[in-house]
């Protein structure tokens, strides 16, 4: 997957090998903690340290449904990580060419990163499918706010963002694509499944930068949704 590929190459960094389990924090006697009920609070104290989901049970209409939804669950955590790495890999990225005033200097740095991640990270890259891809890019847009389009033509040049967006239409995979799970129902399908993910503990939580609610996306949703075709 090139167009995926691209963009990882600019933005520099490592995968990581294991998630890692969200530690539970206690509560002392002075705070409690806010319990939602996906659309309804429970206890809410003047004191709220966190938020924590309990999560009502699954229900398909069929068993096609409940395959769907499992392959995009699956999907869905395999490739946060890396999107999760790219907000954290843009930042820094942006914090080190800010410091770089000469732009020898700065193209000079971005090729070193983009060799380290070449030699280390392109044939894992690589092996994403075709839906893997577009809930990549999705995920991009959900922790940085930018899609993988503009990122690219940020960090290099419009003609490269063009042309790998060419590139990634012959894949039927476009890297201009945004996340709205407030409007879209698989978006919205991606968002419950990373937030029950999160309160498992199987993915590492990290806040996105869009403005949504959970809590009120789950009442949006709760009544229509259907596991979508993969």
């Amino acid at each position: 997957m090139k167009y995926v590929f691209v963009f990882f190459l600019i933005i520099g960094g490592s995968i990581p090998l294991c998630f890692s389990q969200v530690e539970e924090q206690e509560l002392d006697s002075i705070s409690e903690r806010m319990i939602i009920v996906a659309g309804d609070s429970l206890i809410q104290s003047s004191i709220a340290l966190e938020e924590a989901y309990v999560f009502g049970k699954l229900k398909f209409s069929s068993y096609d449904d409940k395959l769907r939804y499992y392959i995009l669950r699956r999907k869905t955590e395999k490739v946060y990580p890396y999107a999760k790495l790219a907000a954290e890999r843009l930042v820094e990225l942006n914090d080190s060419l800010a410091s770089i005033k000469n732009k020898r200097k700065r193209n000079k740095y971005t090729k070193k990163v983009q060799k380290y991640i070449e030699e280390e990270f392109s044939e894992e890259l690589k092996k994403l499918t075709r839906t893997e891809g577009q809930i990549l890019v999705k995920l991009i847009y959900r922790q940085t706010g930018s899609t993988a389009f503009d990122l690219v033509k940020d960090l290099r040049n419009g003609w490269r963002a063009f042309w790998y967006n060419t590139t990634a239409k012959l894949f039927k995979i476009s890297i201009k694509e945004e996340f709205h799970p407030d409007q879209i129902e698989e978006d919205y399908l991606i968002e419950d499944i990373l937030q029950r993910a999160f309160s498992k503990g199987k993915l590492e939580r990290q806040a996105t930068v869009l403005d949504y609610d959970y809590d009120q996306l789950y009442n949006k949703w709760k009544k229509t949704t259907k596991v979508p075709k993969d």
